[in-house]
């Protein structure tokens, strides 16, 4: 798996980049497993913009993914395809009853390519609990909660390292650098999701950007004072008096905004340990 660059014809494909879909097998998904995906853009039910710089875009389908393969299934890999919601490539598989599910790729799937759930080997892409995985194995598409599905580690490329097992919790080393305990019950699938590459490419166009469905992103400090705390003034270039803050008053870049304090407990080391406190 690489990177695409394009010969410059424009200037905007000096910079552009892509990935080279390699991994990918067939260009139609499977019509049964698919939703409408109504564009909400970032507006409420009120017509009101809650999150700001969203809007346009292509019109997408929605693959209906499985998180919770049921255990005792062998399943096979029919197709990879592409996932224009996620990062990630995802595979269509069938299990030995003729039952299709869109699961998550690893970088090692392929078509034909057969996997395993619930009391298996530890082998690639053989989902299994954590409390029946060796110290030191790298897992992706991990349960927070056992039963509930894969919650956790599901961006491209991301893996995390199952660090230790004790007291029906395994330690796991996220890959933000957070050291966290889940429950040994806990499922995940062994090895690394697919698309490497997906964090090297550069889009070099703002009309890529735009058919993705984001919109352009003004600062604040060229706004007037009435739509922006940092609006206002002649025009020149002023020095960082106050902390930087959203268009509503509240503290940002670097202030924390996570209170989720009912799962600190299970916060063995934080992703801000050794950085600016």
């Amino acid at each position: 798996m690489s990177i695409k660059a394009y010969r410059p014809i424009t200037p905007a494909q000096r910079q552009k980049t892509t990935e080279d879909y390699d991994q990918i097998t067939t260009n139609k998904p499977m019509k049964s497993l698919l939703a409408s995906k109504k564009q909400q853009a970032g507006k409420n039910n009120q017509g009101r913009i809650t999150v700001r710089h969203r809007g346009g875009g292509v019109k997408r389908h929605y693959r209906i993914m499985t998180y919770n393969l049921p255990k005792g299934l062998t399943l096979t890999v029919e197709e990879i395809e592409y996932d224009p919601n996620r990062s990630a490539r995802i595979a269509r598989v069938k299990d030995q009853n003729g039952v299709y599910y869109y699961v998550l790729a690893d970088t090692t799937m392929e078509k034909g390519l057969t996997f395993k759930t619930g009391d298996v080997e530890v082998e690639n892409s053989n989902r299994l609990a954590l409390e029946n995985i060796p110290v030191g194995t790298f897992v992706y598409a991990i349960e927070l909660t056992p039963g509930r599905g894969a919650q956790m580690v599901r961006a491209a490329g991301a893996q995390a390292q199952l660090m230790a097992k004790e007291d029906g919790y395994a330690t796991l080393k996220m890959p933000s650098g957070e050291v966290r305990k889940v429950l040994s019950a806990c499922e995940a699938s062994i090895g690394q999701v697919s698309n490497l590459q997906h964090q090297n490419v550069k889009i070099g166009a703002a009309g890529r950007r735009r058919r993705k469905g984001i919109r352009p992103t003004v600062r604040g400090v060229v706004m007037n004072a009435t739509d922006h705390p940092h609006g206002g003034g002649d025009g020149g270039r002023h020095g960082s008096g106050k902390a930087p803050r959203t268009p509503w008053g509240q503290l940002t870049l670097g202030y924390r905004t996570r209170h989720n304090k009912k799962t600190n407990k299970m916060i063995v080391r934080s992703r801000h340990e050794g950085k600016r406190k």
